[in-house]
């Protein structure tokens, strides 16, 4: 005689099985757990390839409309440029050849004190619109760079780390940067720190610091570096990418 299974017990038994499948269907597909975190931000623009390395260390290409989590490495191919939009309306533009970590964005919309964007320039360059958590609490935004730490006062910057890759990148003077970070401000004020000093930035002025033992200084316009970017990034309406990510945002290499 085959034992009786009441209905509880049946499902659960069913419960187990659909998870089974459920977890089965996200290994076959190559989607870790980091696909279904809560997104930050969004790709807005792209106009190139763009590859995500997840923290549970699995990759993916991007595409618009693409979800940005904690913990995400943003990887921009050469000629590629990209635009996310964060939570809190915050926007980021990174350059060609770079890699950005988005290490934490935490934004409560009724408790302020529990906010926390840190983003780590590791090479290459961006460009930041403050959003709502720099607004009301700025001290609850910073910039990691590997030489200093970038905090804003309501901001729209720009920073650049060049280790003798930055002989493309278009300077006033036409020579090219020597190896350091460059910073430019179009609106509002930062303030870049490291164990040698600190300086603020306001609107119009331009700054460089060449490593962690070293201040950051003041530098003529004629000298700094303004990070730009395509017409077709600055721009609000979505940019049409020529990646071939377009309908990827799973790929595990």
């Amino acid at each position: 005689m085959e034992p009786v299974i009441n209905t509880a017990q049946w499902h659960t038994r069913t419960m187990l099985q659909l998870t089974r499948q459920f977890l089965f269907l996200l290994a076959v597909l190559g989607c870790g757990s980091s696909a279904y975190a809560q997104a930050v931000g969004t790709v807005t623009h792209l106009s190139g390839v763009l590859t995500v390395k997840h923290a549970d260390g699995s990759t993916a290409l991007l595409a618009v409309r693409s979800s940005i989590v904690q913990g995400d490495t943003l990887v921009t191919e050469a000629n590629t440029y990209t635009r996310v939009k964060f939570v809190d309306n915050g926007e980021m533009v990174v350059r060609p050849s770079s890699q950005v970590v988005v290490k934490n964005y935490v934004y409560d919309v009724d408790h302020p004190e529990k906010d926390h964007v840190a983003i780590w320039l590791v090479n290459g360059g961006l460009r930041s619109v403050t959003g709502l958590i720099g607004k009301r609490n700025h001290d609850a935004v910073s910039f990691e760079t590997p030489t200093g730490i970038i905090g804003v006062r309501g901001t729209n910057f720009g920073a650049l780390f060049c280790q003798s890759d930055c002989g493309s990148v278009p300077t006033p003077n036409g020579n090219m940067p020597q190896n350091g970070l460059y910073v430019d401000v179009s609106q509002g004020a930062i303030v870049l720190s490291n164990p040698a000093g600190q300086q603020v930035y306001q609107t119009g002025q331009f700054g460089f610091v060449a490593n962690l033992n070293t201040p950051p200084v003041v530098i003529p316009p004629t000298q700094g570096v303004p990070v730009t970017m395509p017409q077709s990034i600055s721009q609000n309406a979505p940019a049409a990418t020529t990646a071939k990510s377009t309908t990827v945002d799973c790929v595990v290499r």
